[in-house]
């Protein structure tokens, strides 16, 4: 018999009462009394309230302020009253909030994207590439595709990327080398994961609305339907799921009403983007967050990290290990963080082991130069004192699957950032596309003997040494890793939202480890 925990005790309690049909109906300071009335203390005095968008918040005692926050299940926690007058309206539940769906954090690497997905997608490319650029230009993502590209191939393209929670693909993944022809220049990223960038929605709805202005009303209405078309496809996949489904629910009115957006095409994109979001109802908000408001939407994508982290035994020092990789050069972190992450964080900064990924230098390996902070897990080596680090391949594949010397897409040393937004710059490398599935080698494993190198972001220890951040742990499954590596990455994209930061292509330098020990337990690898 499971123990009692007063967590998901308040918590089932919370959702039965905004369940009830009168909930919504309920005045604010008669719904805010509900919810104080179910605040929980831990013996070592924070108080932890279940509230808005079904998500654990957590008070700070400095100031007041309720973060977004997981809640330390299992832990011994009673029931305390807090005056309901100071909870502001924004963690009271108001009943769509509940309704959201809140996906997978998994990036795609690791577990793979169905077939039946990347089939579908694959279709849906085979039937627009013969369109002429003339009827469909590129009026946005033309840094990514070569000219001759109709923007029926970019609208697919960026209806994927715009729906991932975060684009993070295995080098070898199916659903994106079915677009290598189409590329302008080699994705960034190297032959184990390609670290995409983010697109605004406003380069979705440009594409459209070029097409409205120019007075090409079917092109435009073909474009949309495109969209609808491949986010009908992603809604399998949970890692789509929430932004496929609201994208889903801002274009079709389009289709029903074609000239739906025609007056708001004719002031500019923003109007048409405005248009498209304002058809939300409130249970998709969450979903585009990143649109509305990026500073909530990067507080979620931190509680996702937290949460992604349970496995570990303070899963709160090891966020704050992922967090130091963010470049934070107006020392804006701490203000967004609760107090427990925030001592954490500072812990790290006082010793100099912040903003790690700043300088957006790596190694061959992808391993950060300068040595960032400890990580909440080691990599255990295979065998005694032996710990196998796959070395990178010394060629970059053509769509032929040839290899080309000299032209790598792994990225030089050097800043090779990719803005977050806007134009999305790939690095000038020798290849023209992506390898292709099949083509994509198993590099020769490097040993190092003695003592563990750099397990995550560069660290080096022993291989008796425990690991500083208070967790032996390694992420139990690839799955589990797989989560962890997409919430981190998803935090750095929501950081650069919130402060024009920029992501390093390569990822952060504490998600190595978990590559390594994603990539070669790969099933189609070993054939």
């Amino acid at each position: 018999m499971r123990p009692w925990d007063a967590f998901a005790a308040a918590e089932a309690e919370v959702r039965a009462m905004v369940a009830n049909p009168r909930w919504q109906g309920l005045p604010v300071p008669a719904r805010a009394q509900f919810v104080a009335a179910r605040v929980l203390v831990t013996p070592d005095g924070d108080r932890w309230l279940f509230g808005a968008h079904a998500r654990w918040h957590l008070h700070d005692p400095a100031d007041g302020r309720w973060h977004l926050a997981p809640p330390p299940r299992g832990t011994p926690a009673r029931r305390t009253g807090h005056p309901a007058a100071v909870l502001p309206a924004r963690v009271i539940p108001r009943g769509p909030d509940f309704a959201e769906e809140p996906g997978s954090t998994q990036a795609f690497v690791g577990p793979d994207v169905p077939g039946k997905l990347t089939e579908g997608i694959r279709g849906l490319l085979r039937a627009e590439e013969r369109r002429s650029e003339r009827d469909y230009p590129l009026s946005a993502f033309y840094d990514i595709f070569a000219r001759d590209v109709p923007s029926t191939i970019a609208v697919i393209w960026g209806t994927i990327i715009w729906c991932s929670y975060a684009p993070a693909f295995d080098g070898n993944e199916r659903l994106i080398t079915a677009f290598g022809e189409y590329l302008r220049r080699p994705l960034p990223g190297d032959e184990w994961v390609r670290w995409l960038p983010a697109p605004p929605l406003l380069d979705l709805v440009t594409l459209v609305a070029e097409r409205l202005r120019a007075g090409e009303s079917r092109a435009a209405l073909r474009l949309a339907a495109l969209i609808a078309d491949t986010a009908q496809i992603l809604l399998s996949d949970p890692r789509f799921r929430p932004r496929a489904l609201a994208l889903l629910t801002m274009v079709e009115p389009t289709l029903r009403q074609p000239h739906l957006d025609d007056a708001a095409a004719l002031r500019d994109d923003h109007a048409v983007r405005q248009a498209w979001l304002d058809r939300l109802p409130e249970r998709l908000s969450r979903a585009v967050l990143v649109e509305t408001d990026p500073a909530t939407h990067f507080r979620h994508t931190v509680y996702d990290l937290v949460e992604a982290l349970s496995f570990t035994t303070e899963p709160a020092r090891a966020a704050a290990a992922f967090l130091a990789d963010l470049s934070d050069s107006r020392a804006l972190l701490p203000g967004h963080l609760d107090h427990r992450l925030r001592r954490a964080y500072e812990e790290l900064a006082k010793a100099g082991l912040t903003g790690t990924s700043a300088a957006e230098t790596t190694q061959p390996e992808g391993m950060a130069v300068r040595t960032p902070p400890p990580y909440p897990w080691r990599a255990e080596p295979p065998g005694t004192g032996a710990y196998a680090v796959p070395a990178s391949r010394t060629g970059a594949m053509n769509a032929a699957g040839a290899i080309e010397t000299g032209a790598h897409l792994l990225p030089q040393t050097g800043a090779h950032a990719v803005p977050q937004t806007g134009a999305h710059a790939m690095p000038q490398t020798g290849a023209h596309a992506v390898p292709r599935t099949g083509s994509h080698a198993v590099p020769e494993p490097r040993v190092y003997e003695g003592r563990q190198p750099a397990g995550e972001g560069g660290v080096e220890t022993s291989g008796s040494s425990d690991a500083a951040s208070g967790s032996g742990v390694e992420p139990p499954d690839r799955s589990t890793a797989a989560a962890v590596l997409g919430a981190a990455y998803a935090v750095g994209l929501a950081w650069g939202r919130v402060t024009g930061a920029r992501v390093p292509e390569r990822g952060f330098a504490g998600s190595a480890a978990l590559v390594h020990r994603l990539i070669p337990e790969r099933d189609d690898m070993h054939s």
